[in-house]
């Protein structure tokens, strides 16, 4: 029996500019992480005396590496059967349409980027922060590395609520006391929503990482929280994939599914930089 039983039935994807083009909230919500990511890392930056210039292109760094890293490892870890026959796509904002039309050229709808993978975010993040270190912040890279996992928690924490916005990566079937029903899917039953739960978790995440920055001598100790971010991070999505339907249907019956499995890395090299690494004054 269902004491909150949820009906999600969005009557639009998103803001509709023109007939072709819709700004998606999966997209807003990206937008949303980045402005407030650039907000913290401002605050980040004045206390740590480094300049505006350096923040904007961490800003730009930033977008880029994520973007593409999350884009890659969605095409390679979970969509590669779709995408090597629209390798177009991976890179574009758009899809086969045959109805669809971009600026009068037919064929094709904007899309967004609506396959986004967080491990391949992760990987991105790190090779682009490291490009960035080298050309701008001339630190060790594990001092950005730190700092910049506090953002990326609420970058999290958005990706997760746009997924929900999309009815997408949803949760099993649930006869619990609460549940959602997933009414864009032409569903009458009610699932575990696990893009929230998962969200809920990195609020914690990001919670956890602030207040060590802030309020702790941790902050001192290099590499510290870039690794407790690897550990709670992808702790909290290796036990969250136990309320999720598999993303790739072939691997369902694992032991442990795709997002687990690359899970369990980053939190061997979370631990890795929480218990083993010698730290250095930053």
């Amino acid at each position: 029996m269902h004491f909150l039983q949820i009906v999600w039935n969005p009557t639009s994807e998103g803001i509709k500019i023109t007939d072709s083009f819709t700004i998606h909230y999966y997209s807003l919500m990206w937008i949303v992480a980045f402005l407030v990511g650039y907000y913290i890392m401002k605050r980040i930056y004045k206390r740590e005396n480094e300049s505006q210039d350096n923040l904007d292109a961490l800003f730009i760094y930033s977008v880029i590496g994520l973007l593409l890293g999350a884009r890659l490892g969605e095409t390679f870890f979970y969509s590669w059967d779709y995408f090597k026959d629209h390798l177009i796509e991976i890179l574009l904002p758009i899809r086969e349409d045959p109805n669809g039309s971009i600026l009068g050229i037919k064929g094709y709808k904007f899309y967004g980027f609506r396959g986004l993978a967080s491990h391949g975010a992760a990987v991105g993040m790190i090779i682009s922060m490291y490009l960035y270190n080298r050309k701008h912040l001339k630190r060790s890279v594990l001092w950005i590395l730190d700092r910049i996992v506090i953002p990326v928690a609420i970058g999290a924490i958005c990706v997760r609520l746009g997924n929900f916005f999309n009815s997408e990566m949803v949760g099993f079937p649930t006869d619990g006391p609460f549940g959602i029903v997933f009414g864009a899917l032409g569903e009458d039953f009610a699932r575990h929503p696990g893009q929230l739960y998962e969200a809920f978790g990195y609020v914690f995440v990001f919670l956890i990482l602030w207040f060590t920055y802030w309020r702790t001598e941790k902050r001192h100790q290099t590499g510290f929280l870039f690794g407790l971010f690897l550990v709670m991070l992808f702790t909290v999505r290796f036990f969250m994939e136990y309320f999720k339907e598999a993303q790739v249907d072939e691997r369902a019956d694992w032991i442990f599914n795709t997002g687990q499995l690359l899970s369990i890395p980053f939190i061997l090299i979370g631990l890795y930089f929480i218990v083993l690494y010698k730290p250095k004054k930053a």
